[in-house]
């Protein structure tokens, strides 16, 4: 399964450690948002949106991307880190792939390190996350997301 991850990941790189593990399983291409490159995700099987979540959702780097370039009808997933909760996490996202007939096949998150804001002043919430538990979890979502495709489910 050619993958895309399209992500934003700043801060503590949170998010970027999460898709690094999935990366790391098989054929995945992880693509940064806020660079300027060609974008050409109908060359991909399946198309992943990853961001932390800022105020209670979805970077909006990351929703302006899908809403340019995802082609209609790709299998998408999404992924997110976040300090204290996810909020509507993927809420955004999920509407766009309806709006573009995107089979939705699944939602990874987990706790990341966040010193944003007024978490600053606490030394910050979710330190040391995501830890190798975390990480263990995103490569059973990607893995058990990869087998469901590759056995022609997409669900």
């Amino acid at each position: 399964m050619k993958t895309a991850i399209c992500y934003y990941s700043r801060h503590h790189g949170n998010t970027l450690q999460v898709l690094e593990v999935m990366a790391a399983e098989g054929d995945v291409t992880l693509l940064d948002v806020t660079t300027r490159q060609i974008v050409r995700l109908e060359e991909y099987d399946c198309i992943g949106f990853a961001s932390g979540i800022y105020g209670f959702s979805f970077h909006q780097a990351v929703t302006a991307f899908a809403r340019q370039y995802l082609p209609q009808g790709k299998p998408v997933f999404f992924a997110c880190t976040y300090g204290m909760t996810k909020g509507s996490g993927p809420k955004d996202l999920m509407e766009i792939a309806r709006e573009k007939g995107c089979p939705v096949l699944g939602a990874f998150g987990c706790k990341g390190y966040d010193t944003f804001g007024p978490f600053a002043l606490l030394g910050g919430i979710a330190k040391g996350h995501p830890d190798a538990r975390d990480l263990e979890n995103a490569r059973r979502f990607f893995q058990k997301l990869r087998e469901n495709y590759d056995s022609g489910e997409k669900k």
